[in-house]
């Protein structure tokens, strides 16, 4: 048996936009032949001329059941496809099997759904990056140029109010923040901004002392741009502060959210 080695899977990958498991499999149904494979994917729908694109539009979809909010990426290769009916059906209807509790990666229904939408359209037509939280959770969907491009999942402590899953859910989804609070800003992201503000003020002619308590005022300029409990809330008209006044305006606790955008990693 030939060895399907992690080179060939990503390759594969590369070259037709499937999973790394779809890859494996079809790789070990050919012996590891990648030109095979290829052949082999072909025959499941994708276009000849579209082997060799690697998808990167698509939709977003999301949906709560019960306990259980998810998100589900559909990936695809041009922007008029991402906003197809076969598509839109595929996209909810994973989100659909994850708050379920279904795993999406093995399950025959969507697989249908996904080759189904890869043979209609002729475009590499795959599951992206799912996402889900469970216990006192809510859901946003951002949708523009017809077609869900941001879903965010929202986790609280207490009883989901859903005029505040909204709220919240929009500010994150145009504000785009790095972390919930500053503890969670990865380190080397902290250390490179603080680099760079303390070579720009030591360009200025200040001392290396100095320099440092200006970096530590621009990181609190960083803070307030970048972390969500930082961040001024985004519609004035609804609440003029910060988004952790807000929280504590309605009495609620945000626990976590997951924010995933069609494109952006």
């Amino acid at each position: 048996m030939a060895t399907i080695t992690a080179s060939l899977v990503n390759e594969l990958r590369a070259k037709t936009g499937l999973g790394m498991m779809e890859c494996k499999k079809v790789l070990t149904e050919v012996g590891g032949d990648l030109d095979a494979a290829i052949d082999a994917v072909r025959k499941k729908g994708v276009k000849a001329s579209l082997t060799e694109r690697v998808a990167t539009e698509g939709r977003i979809e999301v949906t709560t059941i019960g306990n259980i909010a998810a998100a589900a990426e559909v990936v695809c290769n041009t922007d008029f496809t991402a906003k197809s009916d076969v598509v839109d059906n595929a996209a909810k209807l994973a989100a659909k099997k994850l708050a379920e509790g279904t795993d999406v990666t093995t399950d025959a229904q969507l697989k249908e759904a996904l080759e189904s939408a890869s043979k209609v359209t002729g475009e590499n037509v795959q599951l992206g990056r799912t996402a889900t939280l469970s216990g006192n959770v809510g859901s946003y969907l951002y949708s523009t140029a017809g077609k869900g491009k941001i879903g965010v999942l929202l986790q609280f402590a207490g009883a989901v109010d859903q005029e505040l899953v909204k709220a919240l859910g929009m500010h994150i989804a145009a504000a785009r923040p790095v972390a919930q609070t500053r503890d969670q800003v990865p380190a080397d992201l902290v250390a490179k901004e603080k680099e760079i503000a303390v070579e720009q003020a030591k360009q200025t002619g200040k001392p290396q002392d100095i320099a440092e308590k200006i970096a530590l005022g621009k990181l609190n300029s960083f803070y307030a741009e970048r972390v969500l409990m930082d961040q001024e809330f985004i519609n004035g008209e609804i609440f003029k502060g910060k988004v952790s006044d807000l929280l504590k305006n309605k009495k609620a606790e945000l626990v976590k959210y997951v924010r995933l955008e069609v494109g952006a990693a």
